[in-house]
């Protein structure tokens, strides 16, 4: 593997910035879940279950926290003894199980979503043109951690079927999506859409090559 990017200082500044805001970002979710009475693994599954009615295998929602499998069901376990999940057959499976969220549980996880007050006010004290730069970076990372099998597919625009990049060349709003059938800008795409239906990774990688090469702020890379 090739760790020559490590040894660059303006890529270990980056990874001690996001460092910095991590530690705020842990210590707000601390408080959060503890005031719910969860702790913060607990408060994580029902925020990500929360935006997903229709529920997420307990392997998927392992991969997408990054833990193992058997912390995941430990999880699962003491949250279900709290009401807040519970575990349906799969239709798909016989022999897996959907987890899904209760009322309760869709309440607290979407707490828990909105939690980081000190963060939020940070992010809005920048600029407009800041802020969007700052999602499109944040969309690049979060790919680049997808194409290296870092963390699952996100349900962004960029990966979705519905999202045409720069259908709508030299407006405000220069992007489209089919699913709503409207135009919409940077400012507009999401991280984590609940209408989100992944392409095709041929068409992914097409859609973000026109994506990249029509953003001023993003270089485009190979098509995979």
């Amino acid at each position: 593997m090739d760790h020559a990017s490590d040894s660059d200082p303006i890529v270990i500044r980056l990874r001690e910035g996001f460092d910095r805001i991590a530690l705020v970002l842990r210590a707000e979710l601390w408080a959060t879940a503890g005031d719910a009475g969860l702790n913060p693994s607990q408060a994580q599954v029902l925020s990500l279950l929360a935006g997903r009615p229709a529920g997420l295998r307990p392997k998927e929602i392992a991969a997408h926290l990054a833990v193992s499998a058997a912390s995941i069901a430990d999880t699962l376990g003491a949250l279900s003894r709290k009401g807040l999940v519970r575990r349906e057959p799969d239709p798909s499976d016989a022999r897996a199980a959907i987890v899904r969220v209760t009322p309760e549980g869709r309440h607290l996880g979407a707490t828990a979503f909105r939690a980081s007050p000190q963060v939020a006010r940070a992010l809005a004290s920048l600029s407009p043109a800041a802020q969007e730069e700052l999602l499109l970076t944040q969309i690049t990372l979060i790919r680049q951690l997808q194409l290296a099998g870092a963390i699952p597919v996100q349900r962004m625009c960029v990966s979705c079927r519905h999202f045409r990049p720069h259908a709508h060349p030299g407006e405000a709003s220069p992007h489209h999506c089919a699913f709503v059938n409207a135009a919409i800008g940077g400012r507009d795409l999401r991280l984590d859409c609940g209408e989100h239906d992944a392409a095709d990774p041929v068409v992914q990688a097409a859609t973000w090559t026109t994506f990249a090469k029509g953003s001023p702020t993003l270089q485009a890379e190979p098509s995979i």
